[in-house]
């Protein structure tokens, strides 16, 4: 098979070329790109919160959206990004101006590996990061995590992970419309995978994604969000799945 031989991907039926799983980049040629989507008016800038687990999901992301003309911007960050438990109070320390500075019509926050602390000093957490959004003039979405494989680190903390989902749902069916929560459980099951369709499709580290599983995120996350804002059409995949994400070096164990 050759560079431009495309692959089927399982959930999303999603169709890429195997340079989008390989680490290498084929961009087509100008004018070969299906059109981009329309924008929506209710999605008029989308920011993307997390941790490094979101961080490698930001460049198919920023890709798409590019694609359907929505500006995207990523604040994930290694080591961090978590709005409760460890790095938090640092987190918090210029987050709400870093949001506010965004401004977002939505923010997209991934529930990360370091989200530890009681039900009641998650859904807090969440509380305050919803409050800090709306009054940044923005909807938030919630996005459950990605099964890990837990290691010695994250071992400890399982429970709390488990169950930051549910304290996000709490949050948001409270939020008289102004968050949601999108389980991302269709996506990648409910437990860690590393191979779908003979590719890697998360990182070896047990924790990260590959480009394959990175670009099925996206696929669900922006048909999922079409859901949410009807006036908002996802991007043909063919025009944002080969522009040269694939390459970014956050791609490692794959």
């Amino acid at each position: 098979m050759t560079k431009t031989s495309s692959l089927a991907l399982g959930l999303c039926g999603l169709l890429l070329l195997t340079t989008a799983c390989s680490g290498q980049s084929t961009d087509a040629p100008a004018g070969s790109r299906p059109a981009a989507a329309a924008a929506s008016p209710g999605m008029s800038k989308v920011l993307l919160l997390g941790d490094s687990v979101a961080a490698g999901e930001a460049p198919p992301l920023g890709a798409a959206f590019a694609a359907a003309d929505v500006p995207f911007q990523s604040l994930a960050a290694d080591g961090g990004g978590n709005v409760v438990g460890p790095f938090s109070d640092e987190q918090w320390k210029t987050l709400p101006k870093e949001i506010t500075a965004a401004k977002p019509s939505l923010v997209v926050y991934q529930i990360t590996t370091y989200d530890w602390g009681s039900r009641d000093e998650q859904e807090s957490a969440y509380r305050r990061l919803l409050s800090t959004v709306t009054r940044a003039g923005a909807e938030l979405v919630f996005v459950t995590m990605p099964p890990i494989k837990p290691d010695d680190f994250y071992k400890p903390h399982k429970s709390d992970l488990d169950r930051a989902p549910a304290a996000a749902r709490t949050v948001a069916e409270g939020s008289s419309g102004k968050a949601h929560l999108l389980d991302a459980g269709e996506v990648w099951g409910d437990s860690y995978q590393q191979h779908r369709n003979g590719k890697a499709d998360r990182s070896s580290d047990g924790v990260h994604t590959c480009p394959q599983g990175a670009a099925r995120f996206t696929k669900w996350l922006l048909d999922a969000l079409a859901k949410r804002f009807p006036g908002f059409t996802p991007p043909d995949p063919q025009a944002w799945a080969n522009t040269g994400w694939s390459a970014d070096k956050r791609f490692k164990g794959c």
